[in-house]
């Protein structure tokens, strides 16, 4: 290799670093934004230029945001839907998975075009139709229409397990048949164990897609008490922007999201994991 192509090789990976720096830095900057305001007294919020380091550091804020909104029950109901969601919704999944992938019956393609073809339809568009459905069967003002929905699979991820699970051996099903388990046992004993790294990634994205979530709960919902972590922190917004606390919403949104960045610690590595499709290591 000639000295200009190792000259124009560092060139590029300084450029390709720099880039991903700039990137990186446009998503960090918000959150350290976040999190310094909310250790703020309100005058100090729009100062310029911003202070990074507030002072004083006000931590008074952590203990007086739970007085000032229902922070504790939108947590707790946030808590609830997203747990039922994951976990029952993931098993509904995998389960959909492993049937499109490894399993023949008839029209089997014809079913999961049909069903990948609902991942085209717009939320506003179901919203109505599903909004006079919940109030048919008297759901409206609970937490049912965000959960039962979640139950019964996530169109996404099985999309996603099922592609990973083409690519598992399709001898590992054909070896488990000829010892004399069944599909359950297949299924839960060899191929939900591979699908681990994948499994992980997904759960990760639904699991911010649910937490997250505010116009369902912003439709389906309207007492306090049965209002999600992102309903409370939009409520503690004034129509007047002086009158708006910006310290104590961020301090809120502060602690919404520790719960996605603790998931995102512990099954980040299975995101490079999640994109070995091969069941057989060498």
């Amino acid at each position: 290799m000639t000295r200009t192509n190792v000259a124009a090789r560092r060139t590029g990976t300084v450029i390709a670093f720099s880039l991903m720096l700039l990137g990186a830095l446009t998503m960090v900057l918000p959150f350290l934004w976040m999190v310094t305001t909310s250790l703020k007294e309100s005058r100090l919020v729009f100062t310029f230029p911003p202070e990074w380091i507030p002072d004083p550091i006000d931590w008074a804020n952590y203990l007086e945001v739970w007085d000032v909104a229902p922070l504790a029950v939108g947590l707790l109901n946030s808590v609830i839907v997203t747990v039922l969601v994951v976990t029952v919704g993931t098993f509904s999944s995998t389960m959909a998975a492993f049937a499109f992938a490894k399993l023949d019956f008839p029209h089997k393609d014809r079913i999961f075009v049909a069903l990948l073809a609902t991942i085209m339809i717009p939320m506003v568009v179901l919203i109505i139709p599903q909004f006079l459905v919940f109030v048919q069967l008297g759901w409206i003002d609970t937490l049912l229409p965000l959960i039962v929905p979640g139950l019964l699979g996530n169109v996404t991820m099985i999309f996603f397990l099922r592609q990973y699970m083409l690519g598992l051996a399709s001898e590992l099903l054909e070896a488990a048949k000829l010892d004399g388990a069944g599909y359950l046992r297949i299924y839960w004993s060899i191929f939900l164990p591979l699908c681990k790294p994948a499994i992980a990634a997904n759960v990760i994205i639904v699991f911010m897609a649910t937490w997250n979530d505010y116009i369902g709960p912003l439709i389906f919902t309207n007492s306090p008490e049965n209002s999600t972590v992102q309903l409370v922190i939009a409520s503690m917004s004034s129509y007047y922007k002086d009158q708006t606390d910006y310290p104590m919403i961020m301090t809120a949104s502060v602690i919404a999201v520790l719960p996605v960045i603790l998931l995102f610690t512990l099954m980040q590595r299975y995101f490079v994991d999640s994109f070995a499709f091969s069941g057989i290591k060498g």
